[in-house]
């Protein structure tokens, strides 16, 4: 048996806890399919090292929020997301990725 992989983009998206809402809410609003969220993140850029404290709340810490979703989502999530870019410290990305099962994701013509 062979799996047939289908082309879709992934949004992953790295913010601190405090904007997860916003990030989550704005996904819920384009239909996204649904999402992963990684928390206590660690890592370094612009504004420095940011280390992970298991201890300290998810507010402080840095979270991953990954979404996979059809390419004609990307432009509309990606606009709701410039607000909170050009006022806070984040980072996202957009890759080519391959899905087996086309139908979880939302894509126009999939079984539903």
């Amino acid at each position: 048996m062979s799996l047939t992989l289908h082309p879709m983009k992934e949004i992953r998206v790295i913010v601190a806890g405090e904007h997860r809402a916003f990030v989550t809410d704005l996904l819920d609003r384009m239909k996204a399919t649904g999402y992963t969220i990684i928390g206590n993140v660690s890592g370094k850029g612009h504004h420095g090292v940011r280390e992970a404290h298991f201890m300290s709340s998810e507010q402080e810490s840095l979270e991953i929020i990954l979404t996979v979703v059809p390419e004609e989502k990307v432009e509309p999530i990606l606009a709701g997301l410039r607000p909170l870019f050009e006022r806070h410290s984040g980072v996202m990305f957009v890759a080519d990725v391959a899905v087996s099962r086309q139908e979880y994701f939302g894509r126009r013509g999939a079984k539903s």
